[in-house]
């Protein structure tokens, strides 16, 4: 046997052993380990879509794909067996115009002979040839944020001025990989004028919607000219210009125009350039969407609206204090600000399957905001569609994205609580195959002290482990010390070097209800390894998997022993 052989295999037995409740990775939100075996994840509720959830229901993946969801699941002999009693698990949420990771193009030089009444169309904001996976940097750190919030995939939009450019969907799953699902899948189109204001064309909301006129009609003609020039004689060749190539997937109707609409008076512009030209339409970023809900139905158009709400500062004033002009000011103020609230509703109440995008939000304010539409009127299950199955429609990804089933692309967010619950976190997400694993805060039980403090749950102590693996059987000790409201530990485990047994100490050692997850380091040939590791506690017993790096992941049980042991 080789030596490198040799220091693999026993590295597999010193570290298979001790693993924990969830598998790929336990507390690593850097998702650097794909879900590449068969995983059964049983005893979970499961909300397949919206409206349909399966109570102690048990999901099964390979490689990365969802092989069945049920409660009557047959799990093969092979599988890694996830307990997940007290989680909830959905569909991946979906992005429906995301600047996560987006950068903006380098700024054009302006031409000596520039005409400000007639710039060039880089100068002027139109670029539809740019994509948007040029600026696009998928280690971003906005990117780990809105995963974190349980976003699974996103539809990037670039950066830029009147038509900058086209969207590309991607998965935010593992950064070594470019995660790229679809590229040029829309036209983005904004009424922003260009740089310089009225100064230079065009720079008003009417000199948008003309410029684009003639746009997209040169464009036609363009792609009119091409198509007889290369099926007859006898005709001149046509120009080639990059803006009209640009437009020819708009034009035949391969791909849709996202148009941020921020009002209902830029819902109307962008409603009537539809009607014009026929393109198929998206209406992104939208506001007084109760004013124009039946024309947005005629148009067939499809509605991205923002996850931002504004500050609820106003609705705490007080208005005694206040003059009687400062009075009525406020007042209007708060109206707006309930209207706010309502958009979400409005749409689902009018028949209109909306979206959610995440243009202007916060990360962080993901659940809240939520919570606030659903009591504003919003129904639970409108709220988990426009994050979900809607989003994949409009997207066209719906193949593969927006519900778990079988077939489907292993993406879904697991939570400690259901979906609006005040106390829900993010405990795992899983995009494209990759798991990630965050840290959640320890909940207060019924007498308001934490689960794993004063609770129930208790780990302090002595654990004997053992686990089974492709290498051979290893084994082993815990020993956890409770110091305040954290803890302390030491594991023990087979040598590498293949005499007796070493130990090292535990890190990031956290309890969420039953819950246990933490790390160790292990020196063993001359590499330094991560084990991660994560378990179901269950009065003297705890079951889970161990993660080690690439190697895999692997079953343990461990038992709880007398001190004096």
């Amino acid at each position: 046997m080789s030596p490198k052989i040799q220091v693999f295999k026993s590295i597999l037995v010193l570290v298979l052993f001790l693993s924990f409740q969830y598998t790929k990775a336990q507390s690593d939100p850097s998702g650097e380990k794909r879900v590449t075996g068969t995983i059964a994840i049983k005893n979970a509720t499961i909300t397949t879509a919206p409206g349909k959830t399966i109570q102690n229901g048990t999901i099964l993946i390979k490689n990365g794909l969802i092989e069945a969801v049920g409660t009557n699941i047959t799990i093969p002999k092979e599988a890694q067996v996830i307990s997940a009693d007290s989680l909830f698990i959905y569909p991946g949420f979906i992005d429906g115009a995301s600047t996560a990771g987006v950068g903006k193009a380098p700024e054009p030089e302006k031409p000596s002979d520039y005409n400000p009444a007639n710039p060039p169309d880089d100068i002027a904001g139109i670029t539809p040839w740019r994509n948007v996976i040029d600026t696009y940097d998928n280690k971003n750190n906005q990117i780990q944020d809105w995963r974190k919030s349980g976003f699974t995939i996103a539809q990037l939009i670039p950066e830029g001025g009147m038509m900058p450019g086209k969207t590309a969907i991607v998965l935010f799953g593992n950064p070594s990989s470019t995660n790229i699902l679809s590229q040029n899948s829309a036209l983005v189109v904004k009424f922003q004028g260009a740089r310089g204001g009225g100064r230079v064309y065009p720079g008003t909301p009417l000199g948008i919607m003309a410029k684009f006129r003639d746009v997209y009609k040169n464009a036609e003609l363009a792609s009119r000219h091409g198509k007889l020039f290369a099926s007859n004689n006898g005709l001149n060749r046509p120009e080639i210009n990059k803006t009209y190539e640009a437009m020819y997937p708009v034009v035949d109707k391969n791909i849709p125009v996202l148009f941020e609409a921020n009002d209902d008076i830029e819902i109307r512009r962008a409603l009537s350039l539809q009607k014009e030209n026929g393109f198929r339409l998206i209406l992104s970023g939208v506001s007084n969407v109760e004013k124009v809900t039946n024309e947005i139905k005629a148009a067939n158009a499809q509605v991205l609206l923002s996850m931002k709400l504004p500050d609820d500062k106003v609705t705490k004033a007080k208005m005694e204090e206040l003059s009687e002009e400062m009075q009525a000011r406020t007042k209007r103020v708060q109206e707006a600000y309930q209207s706010t609230l309502k958009q979400a509703a409005f749409l689902e109440a009018a028949g209109i399957p909306f979206g959610f995008t995440s243009m202007g939000a916060k990360s962080g304010d993901t659940f809240k905001n939520l919570r606030l539409m659903v009591e504003n009127g919003l129904t639970e299950n409108a709220a988990l569609a426009a994050l979900t199955i809607n989003n994949a429609n409009i997207l066209g990804i719906q193949k593969f994205a927006g519900t778990l089933e079988k077939g489907k692309s292993a993406n879904m967010v697991i939570l400690t609580a259901p979906l609006l619950d005040e106390e829900t976190q993010v405990k795992h997400v899983v995009a494209d195959g990759f798991m990630f694993d965050y840290e959640v805060k320890a909940k207060k039980n019924g007498n308001g002290e934490k689960n794993g403090t004063n609770g129930a749950v208790a780990i302090d102590g002595f654990w004997e482990y053992t686990s089974d693996t492709p290498a051979g059987s290893s084994s082993g000790t815990l020993e956890i010390k409770k110091e305040g409201d954290s803890y302390k530990g030491t594991i023990t485990y087979d040598n590498p070097a293949g005499v007796g047994q070493a130990s090292s100490e535990m890190k990031n050692i956290s309890l969420s209800g039953s819950n246990l997850t933490f790390s160790f380091d292990v020196a063993a040939g001359g590499m330094s390894l991560v084990v991660n590791v994560s378990g179901e506690v269950s009065g003297d017993q705890i079951s889970g998997n161990l993660s080690l790096s690439e190697y895999g992941s692997f079953p343990m049980n461990a038992t709880k022993k007398p001190k004096s042991f």
